[in-house]
């Protein structure tokens, strides 16, 4: 398929999936051809609910044919008094978190950009901790926290005021990340100044699907309490239930004192964020961070109904858990009928990376899952991981035919 000639340099999926895609429903996505793919992409973890789930549709276009509000930027409206009603009962109420809501602009890197500032206001302090092989957006705020080197190199012009310290296993768990900050916000002449926040990914995502361990993040935020840190955690990608839970965090036992959200939380595929905080750090004044679409009427009415379909009970939650053996078992014995090709399997829930000991190998499988009829990525310092977002709803006998194509996959690219 030729590109548009006016479309920039800067595009990329379509590089990987050279064809035009027309229609999509539930796990799959059509091109305009014909051909249905299966897709383990979904949206980059923004549709955890699938394509055009019906009952989200039907909520959607019922708000739409009677006119209500589209856009009221933080204006307030019906749509948005639901979507508040709604998250703080089957969200935040069931599992004790109170939470000031705060609607940022419809990207998650602007929901990390808030917090980022929030924390500096709160605490008058200017650096933040990140760690290594972060993600947390591609503006200049959450680019200086993130890891990438390519896509730090982007940004041109320096990004400063954050401290890198080492990432749950690190270097093959040589270097303790912990052990290290901690000694350094002990040592007066350590010339790490005390932070305003650490920020985090409990499973770093772009980073190679890497899982940090509950009692690492439980230490975490044990330290930062010791140490007067505010904790935030990135859950753009891993939260709205990709691990199990709605929040990530929830199996650590932690509870952080800012919370980013966007990818999933309208649960179709609309832009909408939110940076959710602890109520004495509400210390904005009115319009301090703002945006002209952070009032989406549209994506609160499609995040009302997923609350009310999939968070009124802990059926998705399990159903989740389940699967995520289900897909550690099949990657297991994957990597063991590859010795010599996959390097390690990892994830949680129903997110899951396959490593692979030459880097290219990766991009290949990827491309050789594609021709078979399968979307997956890439991700990792090297895009030496080929990562699976299968959407929550996925049935089981979709889960078996990604893997069952994946398994061919890695077979003709590692043999």
């Amino acid at each position: 398929m030729a590109t548009p000639a006016i479309e920039s340099e800067v595009r990329s999926y379509s590089r990987n999936w050279p064809v035009v895609f027309d229609r999509a429903g539930g796990s799959r996505i059509v091109s305009e051809d014909g051909r249905a793919y299966l897709d383990f992409f979904a949206g980059a973890g923004a549709l955890n609910y699938g394509h055009n789930h019906p009952l989200l549709k039907r909520a959607l276009l019922d708000y739409l044919e009677r006119d209500g509000v589209a856009h009221s930027l933080d204006m307030l409206t019906r749509a948005k008094r639901e979507f508040l009603a709604e998250f703080a009962e089957r969200v935040l109420a069931p599992r004790g978190l109170d939470y000031r809501v705060q609607f940022t602009g419809p990207t998650g890197a602007n929901s990390v950009e808030a917090a980022l500032k929030l924390a500096r206001k709160a605490t008058g302090r200017q650096s933040v901790v990140a760690f290594t092989g972060a993600f947390h957006g591609m503006s200049l705020g959450s680019l200086a926290v993130t890891g990438s080197a390519a896509k730090r190199a982007g940004a041109g012009i320096p990004l400063g005021h954050v401290h890198r310290v080492p990432y749950d296993g690190f270097a093959g768990g040589a270097v303790p990340g912990l052990v290290l900050l901690d000694a350094l916000l002990s040592d007066r002449s350590s010339g790490v100044d005390l932070p305003a926040a650490v920020i985090v990914e409990t499973v770093q995502g772009e980073g190679g699907v890497n899982p940090a361990g509950s009692a690492w993040l439980a230490d975490l935020a044990d330290l930062c309490a010791r140490r007067g840190v505010l904790l935030i955690v990135d859950d753009i990608q891993m939260g709205c239930g990709r691990t199990g839970p709605f929040f990530s965090f929830e199996s650590a036992g932690i509870t952080p004192d800012v919370v980013c959200l966007s990818k999933s939380l309208s649960g179709y595929g609309l832009p909408m964020s939110l940076t959710l905080f602890r109520p004495e750090l509400d210390v904005w004044q009115p319009g301090e961070h703002n945006g002209t679409f952070r009032g989406s009427n549209p994506a609160f009415v499609t995040a009302t109904a997923a609350l009310r379909e999939f968070w009124s009970d802990r059926v998705l939650e399990k159903q989740t858990t389940e699967r995520g053996l289900l897909l550690q078992e099949r990657l297991g014995a994957l990597a063991v009928a590859h010795p010599s090709g996959v390097a390690q399997v990892r994830g949680r829930g129903l997110v899951w990376g396959v490593a692979f000991r030459e880097p290219d190998a990766a991009r290949r499988v990827a491309a050789e899952a594609f021709a078979r009829g399968l979307l997956v990525e890439t991700s990792g310092s090297l895009d030496e991981v080929v990562k699976l977002l299968p959407p929550l709803t996925s049935t089981n006998d979709e889960l078996e035919e990604g893997l069952a194509v994946l398994d061919e996959a890695v077979a003709a690219v590692v043999g």
